[in-house]
């Protein structure tokens, strides 16, 4: 039921303008306490006019981004559902760059702020927004160490905090078992959310991932492995501990390194892993018996994809296997939007390509596919997981970064889990090798 006399009933008008919808899903609660939509359905709490006057300077993803990271939105119940809802109608369930409002759009929207005294200077952008990072020619190096340490340059104990004792930051492997406990937890009322259950299971979903990256790479006592993109450094870990392989891991972030050859010296490891601080485009002592990548192209971008794919074949041996684990765009050909959430707060300059580019520009590098297999659900659940742990440990995440960033962050995640839940955005691990040496096996049982 709508409070009357409130501004939630006109506020509710001037969101499903910029939407393009004619109702929206939600309900909307104002700052003056007056509620808006349909009973029982998500809450979007507006808290102040500041919140309007940013949509209406960015009236698109942008606008409604730097609204919640500010803390001028906010969703105090379920943020999955308040965000499904959200991007179930209108111009917010469409891929690609936000489509401008029409004139007349703007000036209704624009005669409603005034209405609801909205109108003012742009407010300032939350400091969380990257912006030296933007500078620079896309991809040189300079700019994508920026990029990079806007991103993992967070602090280590947040990291912690949010992906667990594995420090692993990239799609889990998961039991079918999980998929179908989170389903029936999600349908049966009043159960613990399914994320808080799957949390539980999260190091051992990341081990079976680091063990399966392993086995696909045919890893022997002796091997030389590169890792591109290396992280807090548990692949290395895991496949020197576990296979006798030595590693060389290079990452752009100074923070992960540190930890990566702490976590080193503790194992033991000191001798077979070797961490750098180096561009993968920089590495100089190839030939390696094997590469793994894992969540580190995305980085790369489109137009840098084939100098990638190229240098990597160049840094393996004849015979050696490259497994490649990324993301990519399920949606079709579409422009990217630099002023979308993901680039501003998250990935500056990250860009998806689809399944299908990655491939040829694999092929087109001189490698030969050997398997690609898809694990789109599996990084849903790998969200869902993190967005838990980040709920549980809310305060304390706080208090290591800032309310803001850990607003990005679950912002971040949540929107994230149900792009892969929705097939927007998929993940795939797609092995290849260079030709010459020792031949793949006949079936894939090797490492299934």
């Amino acid at each position: 039921m709508t409070t009357k006399n409130g501004n939630a009933d006109r506020l509710a008008k001037a969101l499903a303008i910029v939407l393009g919808t004619k109702e929206i899903p939600l309900r909307l609660r104002a700052w003056d306490g007056s509620e808006a939509g349909p009973e029982g359905a998500p809450v979007l709490e507006f808290r102040s006019r500041r919140a309007l006057r940013r949509i209406l300077w960015s009236p698109g993803q942008l606008g409604l981004s730097r609204a919640y990271v500010s803390g001028d939105i906010d969703s105090p119940g379920d943020i999955f559902a308040a965000f499904t809802a959200l991007s179930s109608v209108g111009k917010f369930a469409e891929p690609g760059p936000f489509k401008p409002l029409t004139a007349g759009g703007l000036w209704t929207l624009l005669r409603t702020a005034v209405r609801l005294g909205a109108l003012g200077l742009n407010p300032a952008p939350p400091p969380e927004e990257a912006r030296v990072a933007r500078k620079g020619r896309v991809h040189s190096r300079r700019r994508d160490s920026a990029a990079i340490s806007h991103h993992y340059d967070v602090g280590n104990d947040f990291y912690s905090l949010v992906l667990g004792p594995s420090m692993v930051y990239s799609c889990a492997v998961w039991p079918e078992a999980a998929s179908v406990e989170a389903a029936s937890l999600e349908a049966a009322e009043g159960q613990e959310p399914s994320g808080t259950r799957l949390a539980g299971g999260l190091d051992a979903a990341q081990e079976a991932k680091l063990d399966l990256v392993c086995r696909k790479l045919g890893l022997k006592p002796g091997m030389r492995v590169l890792d591109v993109g290396c992280g807090w450094g548990s692949f290395a870990l895991h496949a020197a501990g576990n296979y006798g392989v030595t590693v060389v891991g290079v990452t752009l972030s100074s923070e992960q390194a540190i930890l990566a050859r702490k976590r080193a010296a503790d194992a033991g490891l000191t001798e077979s892993v070797d961490i750098r601080v180096q561009d993968y485009r920089d590495v100089p002592d190839g030939p390696f018996d094997a590469i793994s990548s894992i969540g580190m192209s995305e980085h790369v971008g489109r137009a840098e994809m084939p100098r990638y794919t190229a240098a990597l074949f160049n840094l393996l041996r004849p015979g050696g296997r490259l497994l490649n684990h990324a993301i990519s765009w399920n949606a079709g050909p579409t422009d990217p939007d630099p002023d979308s959430f993901i680039p501003r707060y998250v990935f500056p300059d990250g860009e998806m390509i689809s399944l299908g580019e990655m491939a040829v520009a694999l092929e087109s590098a001189g490698f030969e596919i050997l398997d690609v297999e898809a694990l789109r659900r599996h990084y849903a659940l790998t969200l869902r997981a993190w967005v838990s742990r980040l709920e549980e440990h809310w305060d304390e995440a706080v208090k290591l970064t800032s309310l803001g960033r850990a607003r990005v962050w679950r912002l971040y995640m949540a929107s994230s889990a149900l792009g892969f839940e929705n097939g927007l955005t998929g993940v795939n691990q797609v092995l290849v090798q260079r030709p010459g040496g020792d031949q793949p096996p006949l079936r894939r049982t090797q490492w299934f």
